[in-house]
């Protein structure tokens, strides 16, 4: 029987999985009938503190764990996250758009996009199906001071502190959920006799037995690659960033403006994160060292914090974070499962790291095997959707790339070339030249990006789809119905505009109790 799950690495990837594992199987129930959670941290590795981008999809887990949401606001620096700014991606400096994380209006019921085509020349896409963008613009917030925990005006995620929200899920585990938290390094993975994990060997001598163990050590992968040696799989011929060069930036004042979204503006040869919390902005240079020298990096990035006057003067050095773009050949294998950086990672761009945590980690607590011939079959299942996360995660992140007209630099010429392109996004953007991407595209029920995000980044990034038939207007109850839904929408955007506080009033109401 499934009696014990070992945790390796704490973390985000360590305590999120902790969290979602326990909650669901009750670790602390007096009759001794829930799993047994232990959690095992290495006191000589500092977690990364990075990753401070959620999804939508953060609420959910959150609340599934039993976190409230006042209390995460103020012991982890939050703002709320509304979606993306893209900044300079297209053409150059000057222009921008908005992959927020509200649908178009109707989403599912009438694909709003295909009607908007014959206005694109009045309104871009964004402001014309959803308020989101103009809302960002002003740095309002999703909800207001009457709306009830994790509910919303607008749908959001958050932007967080990663240390603090490590020592929040730590507390809560712990002392909410039953999770045995241990310090320890690991000396040596002792095997069983049919290939799995049978135990841990600690430096002190302590060893450490398990039924299932879960690889969340980041990039040293200590357990999926140092021990099992699973093949790693580059994505270094698609994605090229490879470095970071991260700095956390005071605000010039104590009242300075929230921005509502992370901004992503482009560089040279990468692009710069920009994530507001309450006390300070975290910014991060990402860029390919193949393109790029790190004193040209730095350059851009210290040019980047001189022009923003809402920066105080005088910020520290950043720090340089290197990484290979990339993931394991499967992810769970014997009785390890990877989540998190151990697992893989390419680059921080729509924040896709976290969701995915969030994913396995829900997986895995809803199929927990109970026995080691339905671990097989849980394997089997986790690796084959976990690889079609990859390949969608690689062929929308590459999107951002492919739709640029930028010529000015190598990179981005590179990234325009044939060879750097996947096959299936190849495919896809085939189809949608002639065809507006939308939920029957495909018979994905897991998919990580849906059909609006496609389109958000699409017609965001300027893509023309020429649809030559009129089987997407032929209706006209669809025309009218599309029409009164963006008239709906642009009425809905007046009355958010009057209504939503700005981000950081109500942060501080929130803040201060």
């Amino acid at each position: 029987m499934m009696q014990t799950v070992v945790i390796v690495g704490g973390g985000s990837a360590g305590w999120l999985t902790a969290g979602i594992i326990a909650a669901r199987h009750n670790p602390h129930h007096k009759d001794g009938q829930g799993t047994r959670v232990i959690l095992l941290e290495s006191p000589d590795v500092a977690n990364l503190g990075v990753g401070e981008g959620t999804w939508p999809t953060m609420r959910d887990t959150l609340r599934q764990i039993g976190l409230s949401e006042v209390e995460f606001l103020r012991c982890c620096d939050v703002s709320f996250k509304q979606g993306s700014q893209f900044i300079g991606w297209q053409k150059g400096e000057g222009e921008s758009y908005y992959h927020p994380f509200s649908p178009p209006g109707g989403y599912g019921s009438i694909n709003l996009a295909s009607h908007w085509l014959d206005r694109r020349a009045d309104i871009n896409f964004v402001d014309a199906v959803c308020p989101q963008g103009i809302l960002c613009d002003m740095g309002l917030a999703p909800k207001t001071p009457q709306t009830p925990e994790y509910a919303f005006s607008l749908n959001y995620g958050y932007h967080l502190n990663a240390g603090k929200f490590v020592e929040l899920l730590q507390r809560h585990c712990v002392e909410k959920l039953g999770v045995e938290y241990q310090l320890g390094h690991v000396d040596q993975v002792l095997p069983a006799e049919n290939g799995d994990i049978a135990a841990l060997c600690l430096s002190s001598g302590e060893k450490i037995c398990g039924d299932l163990f879960v690889d969340c050590t980041g990039f040293a992968a200590l357990l999926i690659g140092k021990h099992y040696q699973v093949p790693f799989v580059s994505q270094r011929d698609c994605l090229f960033n490879d470095t970071a060069l991260v700095v956390q930036a005071g605000y010039a004042s104590e009242d300075a403006p929230i921005a509502s979204c992370t901004k992503s503006t482009a560089q040279s040869s990468g692009w710069i994160w920009d994530i507001p919390l309450p006390t300070r902005r975290g910014i991060g240079h990402v860029f390919s060292s193949q393109h790029l020298s790190l004193e040209k990096a730095e350059e851009e990035l210290q040019r980047y914090l001189n022009a923003d006057s809402g920066l105080a003067k005088g910020q520290p050095s950043p720090r340089k974070i290197e990484f290979q773009p990339g993931h394991r050949d499967s992810f769970w294998h014997k009785n390890c499962v990877a989540v998190g950086v151990s697992a893989g990672f390419v680059e921080p761009l729509e924040a896709s790291a976290l969701v995915l945590i969030e994913k396995s980690a829900e997986f895995i607590g809803n199929n927990l095997p109970q026995d080691r011939a339905a671990m097989a079959v849980v394997a089997k299942r986790f690796n084959q959707i976990t690889r079609r996360y990859w390949i969608e995660i690689i062929d929308f992140l590459k999107l951002h790339y492919v739709l640029s007209e930028r010529t000015d630099s190598q990179y981005w010429r590179d990234h325009s070339q044939a060879q750097s392109i996947p096959n299936s996004l190849r495919d896809s953007l085939e189809l949608w030249r002639s065809q507006v991407p939308w939920i029957s595209d495909t018979n994905n029920r897991i998919e990580l990006f849906s059909a609006a995000s496609i389109q958000y980044v699409l017609y965001g990034m300027g893509f023309v789809t020429e649809v030559k038939s009129s089987r997407y207007r032929s209706w006209s109850k669809d025309a009218e119905l599309a029409g009164r839904l963006m008239r709906d929408n642009l009425g809905k955007t007046e009355i958010l505009m009057a209504s939503q506080p700005k981000n950081r009033d109500l942060l501080n109401l929130v803040r201060g109790g």
